[in-house]
């Protein structure tokens, strides 16, 4: 059996929206996944129930209408990084979220945009000029208000989500090779496969059970809400390239504020508030740097 593959279409508006919506379910990952580890649940737990589930529900799915047609692949290659690239956004983000408040890690994490830019270049052969560049070295001035290296307030675990915005890098530019080559529902079950088996032989040392409602909650959503946000994610990419949807994704920062708040009780402080919006302003600024280099040229005609 085979299945139709969507091609690739250049309908960026629809990308973008898709992408917005999916945020919220970003931002519910992430808070489940910190809420987890506040009440004492292991690393390797947290990121095994949020595969689990994530694969439980995309099979229930996605199965029953596409048959053995789900696990065919035009590149195993590509989807075995994708889903090891996926793995080590989930690992390093929950890891640092153990230390660190939510809007830290958020902040860190959404320097993905401005390292899709750099490596975009070599790896999607996009042309990126000095101004693109200049936006990057900006971008990462707001790294190092947030972080602060060389101060006591610094944390070693700004590394670890550091680490996960370059995976997550990755991840963005290896879903944009697979779109139009694998389904958005395959590219989820491999995803999803991929990370739970390389977590599994890791997840059941010291597993600990959830106490009450929330904790539970928490556990479930952890998966649900990542099935979701990344399938509506691989979808989003299929009507334009990372370097178009990157810079949206910053809405999330918002909502991981205001959780990180409301629910842990750790407001943003002052250097978030400095370092941030030029991280943010950095990317809005590659985005609409891309969007006036992919415009058509059009000549207006010449009165004699």
């Amino acid at each position: 059996m085979t299945t139709t593959i969507a091609p690739i279409e250049e309908r960026r508006n629809l990308g973008i929206g898709i992408l917005l919506f999916a945020q919220l379910f970003f931002a519910t990952l992430d808070t489940s996944a910190k809420y987890l580890s506040f009440i004492g649940l292991p690393l390797t737990e947290i990121v095994f129930v949020r595969y689990a589930v994530h694969v439980a529900l995309a099979l229930a799915l996605f199965l029953p209408v596409l048959k053995g047609a789900l696990f065919i692949t035009r590149n195993w290659k590509l989807e075995l990084l994708r889903g090891l690239f996926l793995l080590g956004v989930t690992a390093a983000n929950f890891g640092a979220q153990r230390y660190l408040p939510l809007t830290v890690t958020g902040a860190l994490m959404f320097t993905m945009p401005l390292m899709v830019t750099a490596l975009s270049g070599p790896l999607l052969g996009e042309k990126i000029g000095w101004r693109r560049w200049m936006a990057v070295g900006i971008g990462f001035i707001g790294i190092l208000i947030i972080v602060r290296p060389g101060t006591e307030t610094f944390q070693p675990a700004s590394l670890i989500a550091l680490a996960g915005a370059l995976s997550a890098a990755f991840y963005s530019i290896t879903t944009r090779k697979l779109a139009g080559v694998d389904s958005a529902s395959t590219q989820q079950v491999y995803a999803g496969l991929i990370a739970l088996a390389c977590v599994t032989p890791f997840a059941f040392n010291g597993w600990v059970w959830p106490t009450e409602g929330a904790g539970w909650f928490a556990f479930i959503a952890a998966g649900v809400a990542g099935m979701i946000a990344h399938q509506m994610n691989t979808i989003a990419h299929r009507f334009a390239p990372p370097s178009a949807l990157a810079p949206f994704s910053y809405t999330g920062l918002i909502l991981l504020a205001l959780a990180s708040w409301i629910i842990f009780n750790e407001p943003p402080d002052a250097w978030f508030y400095l370092g941030a919006p030029i991280i943010i302003g950095s990317g809005i600024y590659i985005w609409l740097r891309e969007r006036k280099m992919s415009r058509p040229i059009t000549v207006e005609p010449v009165e004699d």
